[in-house]
């Protein structure tokens, strides 16, 4: 589909667009833009460390893991076990 537009298309393309929303307004649109992008890669950036710490703080790869929550369950202990 897109093999078919040539250069010449392209250009009226633009231009359509430009005499439409006006330079100003396309400029402005690429300046808010901008301001989104950057401010997603600064979000992006201060969720890192926590994520890096939250990665430390799980438990090696086939060590056993522990869940407090099973061990105070009556149904998970053995039979004849009382605590």
């Amino acid at each position: 589909m897109l093999s078919g537009i040539s250069i010449w298309q392209l250009l009226i393309l633009l231009l359509i667009v430009v005499l439409v929303f006006g330079t100003k307004r396309l400029r402005n649109i690429g300046s808010d833009l901008g301001n989104a992008i950057r401010g997603f890669r600064k979000g992006m950036e201060e969720d890192a460390p926590a994520d890096a710490q939250r990665l430390e703080a799980d438990p090696e790869p086939g060590s056993p893991v522990k869940n407090p929550a099973k061990e105070n369950d009556p149904a998970a202990r053995p039979p004849g076990a009382n605590v």
